[in-house]
């Protein structure tokens, strides 16, 4: 199944967008780690609607029930299962879309892909709504990476060409990161942040959307974590970041810029710090080489789409018909899905540190 990820740790992500719930299982987490729940709301709080215009109207409690594998708030290492339920849906905003493929979205693909049996009510197991669950996951993961001193963090580093400031790829730190990661709009730079908030209603205003680049750091990932070729660190980070829908490209370190450089640019002179540890002056490889940690920060950067959604009519057709329409999409769309994608590129993140740390000696 595509929605099944299985390497050490595995996730299974289940549910549709207007169904009764979604939910994930998760399995191989190390037994007896501590779960704080409340601080897995916060997480989820993060991904959900804002009540600034900046999101959709749709508001969904996301109040993950736990139905397996926790006791007294203690991992069991048996499947984690959480279930969080869809209150909040307007179906028949849907009802006049079960044919028509809509712009920027599945439908098409997906009728294809399952016949014409697939659910198409806010885009069913293709929505954004399925990163709730994700986001369910990585926090976890992030809990036990960060009771052994690792941390992940993210921020919007530009909507529609408007930049925030950058992490410092060579000496971003732990409090960099924990800066940011509770601000209701997550941005370095305040007032590029208030810039960018305008362009998203200005957008919405004028029936489109906007798309958007995410930066994510993470620190203290010992050296040594990932395998080269096909099971690489990068490999993992990437197949599980393009599980969150809308995500178009990504890059690590000086990721695409590296093509414009000479290799006396590129490379990352190593030294021996004041304390004993190998580092390098620059970071270009963004942490990883060879598809293994090089002990310097972990740095990755998000390409986000704008939100196809837009209210306003658009080209298309009928594909039961084979004939070609118009569609008006009706409903409640995030003008811009950035903000609420940061902490779903964090938990993608955190997942994939998790399944590779699992190899680390004395992990636990």
């Amino acid at each position: 199944m595509s929605s099944l990820w299985n390497n050490r740790i595995s996730i299974s992500l289940f549910g549709e967008s207007h169904g009764t719930a979604i939910g994930v299982v998760i399995d191989n987490l190390p037994p007896g780690e501590s779960i704080d729940l409340e601080e897995i709301a916060r997480f989820l709080a993060r991904r959900a609607p804002k009540k600034d215009g900046t999101t959709t109207s749709r508001a969904e409690l996301d109040i993950p029930q736990i139905m397996s594998g926790l006791y007294h708030n203690k991992t069991t290492g048996t499947p984690l299962c959480a279930m969080i339920m869809n209150t909040d849906t307007h179906s028949v905003d849907y009802s006049n879309l079960s044919k028509l493929a809509r712009p920027g979205h599945a439908d098409y693909t997906g009728a294809l892909r399952y016949r014409g049996f697939n659910d198409v009510r806010g885009g069913g197991h293709f929505s954004g709504r399925l990163t709730a669950p994700l986001c369910f996951a990585g926090a976890v993961c992030g809990q036990i990476l960060e009771r052994r001193g690792i941390y992940t963090g993210a921020h919007i580093a530009s909507i529609h060409g408007i930049k925030d400031a950058v992490f410092d790829r060579t000496n971003v730190t732990k409090e960099d990161l924990l800066a940011v990661r509770y601000k209701g709009f997550p941005v370095i730079n305040t007032e590029q942040g208030e810039k960018m908030r305008e362009d998203i209603q200005n957008a919405r205003l004028g029936q489109e959307s906007l798309g958007g680049i995410i930066e994510c750091a993470s620190v203290n990932v010992p050296a040594g974590i990932g395998s080269p070729m096909f099971d690489g660190l990068e490999n993992t980070i990437s197949q599980l970041v393009f599980g969150i829908p809308a995500v178009k490209g990504i890059e690590f370190g000086a990721g695409f810029l590296t093509g414009e450089m000479v290799g006396s640019q590129n490379n990352d002179e190593f030294y021996v710090d004041e304390n004993g540890h190998v580092k390098t002056r620059t970071n270009n490889h963004g942490g990883i080489l060879g598809g293994i940690s090089s002990g310097m920060p972990i740095t990755l950067r998000v390409a986000i789409k704008p939100t196809p959604s837009i209210a306003r009519p658009q080209a298309t057709v009928d594909y039961s018909a084979m004939k070609n329409e118009v569609v008006n999409i009706h409903g409640r769309h995030d003008p811009c899905i950035v903000p609420r994608a940061v902490p779903c590129v964090e938990a993608a993140v955190n997942l994939a540190l998790l399944s590779h740390m699992l190899d680390y000696p004395n992990f636990t």
